[in-house]
């Protein structure tokens, strides 16, 4: 793989630290800024709306650029507002800076992931992207608990500014790597736009959304369902969590590779597999060791998926990758927070946390029925062509 990819994923590992480590500093902020947990909770649910607005806004903004000036300017636009985070004097201010961080975000992985595939070569794009998307999974495994441990020693502003100069670190390895004569984008808004309201492309983005609202109706109460239900304290569901987080990252290198190798078909199997570990979770969900492996298999399946979507959706696009590809970061979290929502309204109904993956299971089935209607659809449209 070329060099410039992996530095892609230094770019995303600096982003996706910035996602994702808030979450542990929720009691560090809420202290110091003298505001409830759940009202620093929705730092949260604010950056992912900031992405599903910003990534296909800022991809629009941005079609006339280059892609390497287009994610140089992404990632300055990230280090200005993880630096207003640190320095925000009050919720209000850090609310902002959070959107204004999170606006980046679709429009950098969507650039980066046809950056990647075009550099990589259609044998090798789902492994390319998969690349690019491990920089989140080593986020979660490295970038969160570091940036947590700082934040807890040095207070949580201490934590901003070093993601922020994760960013400097990146940009300089973007201008050294990343090739100046890459394709230039089409430039043509209304001819991309036509292009993602065929069914080749907006059935793919719509997978995007339900894949990750199934995932996301168990990841976002993980917590609640490892001490209410598994029982355990704490500290046991902080090791989960790494466990977890190196599940994804195994589950983004295996996407890659099965992607590479037979798209649809990996991606049906993969669907399946996840229905079968989400039904099992149910019966092994109060006993540690194995809810543990059934999480592990959970999350290498969950994000085995992501990569291959993002590989079809850019394959699907072909006239319009920019776009497409920055709406398919868009349609992955507005499924996570449909997902959360989801669990959220099914648990106040009374449905027990121990009972969320049945209805995770529900959307996933829902998922793989639209796959193979889109696989047969793909197929038609082949055979008419020929």
């Amino acid at each position: 793989m070329p060099f410039a990819i992996f530095m892609l994923t230094f770019s995303a590992f600096g982003i996706g630290t910035s996602e994702y480590v808030i979450m542990g500093l929720l009691s560090e902020v809420a202290r110091d800024l003298n505001i409830s947990i759940p009202k620093a909770g929705t730092l949260v649910s604010m950056y992912a709306m900031g992405v599903v607005v910003g990534a296909p806004l800022l991809a629009i903004l941005t079609m006339k650029l280059s892609r390497k000036i287009t994610l140089i300017f992404l990632m300055i636009m990230f280090i200005v507002g993880n630096i207003l985070c640190a320095l925000a004097p009050n919720y209000n201010f850090l609310m902002a800076a959070r959107v204004l961080a999170a606006l980046c975000h679709g429009t950098f992985f969507g650039i980066a992931s046809v950056v990647a595939s075009d550099m990589a070569g259609e044998n090798k794009r789902s492994q390319a992207i998969a690349i690019v998307f491990m920089g989140v999974s080593l986020a979660n495994i490295l970038g969160v608990p570091i940036g947590t441990h700082i934040g807890e020693q040095f207070g949580w502003r201490a934590t901003f500014y070093l993601v922020s100069a994760i960013g400097v670190l990146a940009i300089l390895a973007l201008i050294v790597s990343i090739p100046s004569k890459l394709p230039m984008p089409s430039g043509d808004v209304i001819s991309e736009f036509k292009i993602l309201r065929h069914r080749r492309v907006f059935i793919p983005l719509l997978l995007s959304v339900l894949t990750s609202a199934s995932l996301f109706t168990i990841f976002t109460y993980i917590d609640p369902i490892l001490q209410k239900v598994t029982m355990v304290n704490k500290e046991t569901v902080i090791k989960v969590l790494f466990y977890i987080g190196a599940g994804l990252t195994i589950g983004t290198f295996v996407g890659g590779k099965l992607g590479d190798k037979s798209l649809m078909k990996s991606l049906i199997s993969i669907m399946i597999l996840m229905i079968i570990i989400q039904i099992i979770m149910l019966y092994v969900n109060t006993k540690l060791i194995p809810m543990i492996i059934d999480l592990i298999a959970w999350s290498i399946g969950g994000f085995a998926i992501c990569p291959m979507l993002q590989s079809l959706v850019v394959e699907q696009a072909k006239g319009a990758p920019n776009l497409a590809s920055t709406f398919n970061q868009s349609s992955f979290n507005l499924g996570n927070a449909i997902g959360a929502k989801y669990g959220g309204i099914l648990i106040s109904f009374g449905v027990q946390y121990k009972d969320l993956s049945m209805y995770a299971a529900i959307i996933m089935i829902i998922a793989i029925t639209l796959t193979l209607y889109f696989r047969h659809y793909i197929k038609h449209k082949v055979n008419n062509n020929n």
